[in-house]
């Protein structure tokens, strides 16, 4: 029973750790920032709509996480204890910034991948 409670508790130990800004204050920092410093820092955007003498630039992160089923199980004509096997998926982050005269107002981030 101890060591099912310790692969659960394990990925939120190892979350506890992780250090460094967040998403949010990493973003923060380009408020006020010129539209060429925002693509110097984040590349060029995927796609960019203008309205209202407003400039809206999307940005997409993708990266590939490895999950797994914290269930260990029991495997084998001896009942050997295993982990089952990590998979893998995309996850994505879409960032939108809105300029106005040229300089980052403000931004907005959705997706699984946000972090």
């Amino acid at each position: 029973m101890r060591m099912k409670t310790a692969l659960v508790l394990l990925p939120l130990a190892l979350a506890a750790c992780a250090t460094g800004p967040t998403l949010d204050q990493r973003l923060s920092a380009y408020i006020g920032r010129s539209e060429g410093d925002l693509v110097a820092g984040l590349g060029v955007p995927l796609r960019t709509y203008e309205t209202e003498g407003r400039r809206f630039l999307l940005f997409e992160q993708r990266s590939t996480i490895a999950v797994s089923n914290p269930e260990p199980y029991f495997w084998g004509p001896r009942s050997i204890w295993a982990v089952p096997p990590a998979s893998f998926v995309e996850v994505s982050c879409q960032i939108t910034f809105a300029l106005r005269n040229q300089r980052v107002e403000s931004f907005s981030f959705n997706g699984q991948g946000c972090h």
